[in-house]
């Protein structure tokens, strides 16, 4: 892509279609096209989008519900952009969900958007190991329409979330982080 073609589409509106799919009150942010005539990818305020070619608008996966976003490019302008979504299975306790992929033929600005998106909610983020096997990932997001942050955490293996020796070790480390924060 030549760099007018990059300027031309930074500064561009999205396509109508995309336009006309989505809520009038959520802002376009980046959009890319699928494969195929597949429809499109679209990061919008709210999250990740995906829009069907006939105009069919799936629900956001919200950009606190990210656990993680990767991007192969292929070619100038296209690649695949795989997304792990989490989902809430307990209070405080996220599970990672199947890995989405989405095959763009043109990504524009979407995989430099989704990055900053996701990094913008990740305010702390720590690894520890389990007792025996595994770890845990006990994340701090900001979360949309909430005060502060909320911390979560996320195991490597869902067999651990059952197992009662690893629950109480994330626990302590999670109580360990949180009081760490607190002003004396």
């Amino acid at each position: 892509m030549s760099l007018l073609d990059a300027v031309r589409r930074r500064f561009a509106r999205a396509p109508e279609a995309v336009r006309a799919a989505l809520p009038g009150d959520e802002q376009v942010l980046a959009w890319g096209s699928l494969t195929r005539d597949e429809g499109w990818l679209v990061a919008t305020d709210r999250g990740l989008r995906r829009l069907a070619a006939d105009g069919a608008a799936g629900e956001p996966l919200p950009w606190h519900e990210v656990g993680s976003a990767s991007w192969l490019a292929a070619g100038e302008t296209g690649g695949v952009l795989r997304v792990v979504p989490l989902a809430e299975v307990e209070p405080g306790v996220q599970a990672r969900q199947p890995e989405q992929r989405h095959v763009l033929a043109d990504a524009g600005d979407l995989p430099a958007v989704v990055r900053r998106r996701v990094d913008q909610t990740v305010v702390a983020s720590q690894r520890f190991p389990l007792p025996g096997r595994g770890g845990v990932l006990l994340v701090a997001r900001r979360i949309p329409g909430r005060p502060g942050r909320e911390w979560t955490v996320v195991f490597d293996d869902d067999a651990d979330r059952a197992d009662p020796v690893a629950r109480d070790a994330a626990r302590q480390k999670l109580a360990d982080l949180v009081a760490a924060e607190q002003p004396e």
